[in-house]
């Protein structure tokens, strides 16, 4: 049996336990979480513009903020991470993705790709790094948060559009955080933004042909699952002239080549 002791209120609780052979835990502290994540806006706002990322100066001037962020994180409770609304737990997973991706890029700058980062392709994705233990239970990947997390547990298709893997093709990285006071407005300005993107997705009404960022192939079934098609789910993003031509009968749809590079400058 847990018993919960508060302090006064807004200030940090301690939890109490036992553990498995009965004797009681050492007590531990959960410390107020600010779900503005006003910590990951100011170091957005100070080393990203456009989508791009100034990893060098983040790296010689940002990296105690960052940790300061990322152990907010660390710290939150599952107590009362499990209390916490959807959109809440939502964008703390959004920003914790992000945030961890830019610290596995900085982690090992200079480097050309986030693919370049473990003996294959795509390692980087795989790697146990993220500490968020008193949350999950265990060391966490990348792929963890997205395909486990995001994609299985909030099935929101709009998270492709919110998470960022630090290459050009992906969604460009947002100059504040994600928050649940104004997650939905957010998501669907992310969505907006990067279908907008005419080097990302595009449509050609001379040859009536959708061109899509490969995220759209390689995560279709989540698209199509919010909506009858690929060209449904995308139309309400555009302007209505365009919006009305991508949904008319005939219409082709092609997956553009994606480009892993750094999104960095």
């Amino acid at each position: 049996m847990v018993a919960a002791f508060v302090a006064a209120a807004g200030h940090p609780r301690t939890v109490r336990g036992q553990e498995s052979n009965g004797e009681e835990r050492q007590p531990r502290v959960c410390p107020q979480f600010d779900h503005e994540h006003a910590a990951w806006t100011a170091i957005l706002q100070r080393y990203v513009s456009g989508g791009w990322v100034s990893y060098t100066e983040l790296r010689d001037s940002g990296m105690p903020d960052l940790r300061r962020y990322l152990a907010s994180l660390e710290a939150v409770c599952r107590e009362d991470f499990d209390a916490w609304t959807e959109a809440e737990k939502l964008a703390f997973w959004i920003n914790a993705y992000n945030a961890y991706t830019v610290k596995l890029i900085l982690d090992h700058y200079p480097v050309k790709s986030i693919r370049s980062i473990g003996l294959l392709p795509g390692a980087a994705f795989r790697e146990r790094f993220i500490p968020l233990q008193n949350v999950r239970g265990h060391l966490v990947s990348l792929n963890e948060i997205e395909h486990e997390i995001l994609r299985r547990e909030f099935r929101e298709p709009r998270i492709h559009f919110a998470i960022v893997c630090a290459s050009k093709s992906c969604p460009a990285l947002r100059s504040e955080a994600y928050r649940a006071s104004r997650l939905d407005d957010q998501l669907d300005d992310a969505a907006r933004t990067f279908l907008r993107d005419v080097h990302k997705n595009r449509f050609d009404p001379v040859t009536r042909t959708l061109y899509l960022s490969s995220i759209f192939r390689w995560f279709r079934e989540d698209f199509e699952r919010a909506a009858s098609s690929l060209p449904a789910f995308v139309a309400p993003y555009f302007d209505r002239s365009t919006a009305a031509e991508i949904l008319a009968p005939g219409v082709k749809v092609e997956f553009l080549d994606y480009d892993w590079s750094l999104n960095g400058r």
